[in-house]
């Protein structure tokens, strides 16, 4: 059974690896096509706008129509939009239909996927009882596919030949591999079944006061890894600004999907341990990479791209914990897409920080992030006291996801 949701799973990573393999790319586009960095970072943003609405779309139609439809096309339109960015190298404006077809699909993805896994993972499918397996195992294989595409593609461009088309193949191979594998997994929710209960579980305090501000930060660390520092501290590294820049897309998801088994263990001292955990790393990371703009350090700022992933591993495990404990079956999509969606904001981050650079320097601006980081997390943290209820409270909201799900 552990295979199904593998194989699902498997499509996480090549929506994770479509969402990030044009990220490392942002130096050979200025170069080559002579693209502003306003320009760049605003068709990561761009992404962002794309994205939003394949969230709330895509949440939705898997609650109603089935995860497995979905899902699958979705990864077909995600192909589709790999297509116009190897078209964009003629011009920008397939570069922008490309990249807000990738929002979209990936949205889309994301919100039925994710769902699909978790319920792949435990009865009557899959063998998982641990409440959060399921949510675990989508965010490690997203963050698989997110971390390692940045790096194939950027070696791809710094040494292969026509680099702004070939470095877009692998995402094809992947997504037509995905697509074959998941074909015999089962569905999970039945055409037209009942949905609901989305109010309540938006009404949900462990909603409002953990998962809405924690999950902002969720992108905060990456986006910044690769899409601002690579500009700011390659000028000394003589033509392997890209090569750097796709190591940055590596260290940081790929640091946060192998801390995620220890977040889950740390979770089980506390409910809100994680998130706190998650900021402190991402703060400590932040300031780190004020440090190396400031004074012009490459490989100070890897070291923050490795904090600033194991922040991103910490926050993402928590949010999508929280959010498999407070939603039933036929609102787990869609309130998995709303988490998605907030944290998705944070793609947004080296956009701002572009646009802001005539105001502010980067490294005053990432340490204005520093603050607010660290705000987020007394706000998270204040109160937390040793719950008593707590763990009788998982156990009753798994209880629950069983019987609504037929099991009990």
């Amino acid at each position: 059974m552990q295979k199904k949701w593998l194989s699902a799973a498997f499509l996480l990573t090549a929506a994770g690896w479509g969402a990030n393999q044009f990220s490392p790319l942002l130096g050979a586009y200025q170069r080559d096509l002579g693209l502003s960095a306003q320009a760049t970072t605003g068709l990561l943003a761009l992404y962002v706008a794309g994205l939003l609405p394949g969230l709330l779309f895509g949440g939705p139609l898997g609650d109603r129509r089935g995860r497995r439809p979905v899902v699958l096309g979705a990864v077909l339109v995600n192909a589709v939009a790999t297509v116009a960015l190897m078209i964009g190298v003629g011009g920008a404006f397939w570069l922008a239909v490309g990249r807000l077809l990738t929002g979209l699909s990936t949205g889309a993805a994301l919100a039925a996927g994710s769902a699909w896994v978790r319920e792949l993972s435990h009865p009557p499918f899959g063998t998982a009882v641990e409440d959060g397996a399921g949510a675990r195992r989508a965010g490690v294989m997203l963050s698989m596919g997110f971390s390692i595409s940045g790096l194939v593609s950027a070696l791809i461009a710094q040494w292969g030949p026509h680099p702004l088309v070939i470095a877009y193949v692998p995402h094809l191979l992947l997504s037509a591999a995905g697509s074959g594998l998941a074909l015999s997994c089962p569905e999970t929710r039945s055409a037209g079944a009942e949905s609901g209960g989305l109010g309540s579980a938006l009404r949900d305090r462990r909603f409002r006061r953990l998962v809405l501000p924690v999950a902002p930060w969720v992108f905060v660390g990456p986006t910044i890894s690769f899409g601002t520092l690579p500009g700011l501290v390659t000028s000394e590294l003589h033509g392997f600004d890209i090569a750097y820049a796709g190591i940055a897309a590596l260290i940081t998801p790929g640091f946060g999907a192998v801390v995620q088994p220890i977040a889950r263990r740390v979770a089980q001292r506390g409910e809100r341990i994680p998130a706190v955990v998650g900021l402190l790393g991402l703060a400590a990371g932040l300031g780190l990479a004020a440090v190396s703009v400031t004074w012009v350090l490459p490989w100070l700022a890897l070291l923050a791209c490795l904090l600033m992933g194991g922040g991103y591993g910490f926050c993402v495990t928590f949010c999508l914990t929280v959010v498999g404990r407070i939603a039933g079956p036929a609102a787990l999509a869609r309130l998995t897409a709303v988490f998605w969606c907030i944290a998705y904001l944070g793609f947004c981050t080296p956009f701002v920080i572009s646009l802001l650079a005539p105001v502010a320097s980067a490294g005053v601006l990432l340490l204005v992030l520093v603050g607010l980081a660290l705000v987020t997390c007394a706000v998270v943290s204040a109160g937390d006291q040793p719950d008593r209820d707590g763990e009788e409270r998982r156990r009753a909201d798994h209880v629950q996801r069983l019987r609504d799900a037929g099991v009990l």
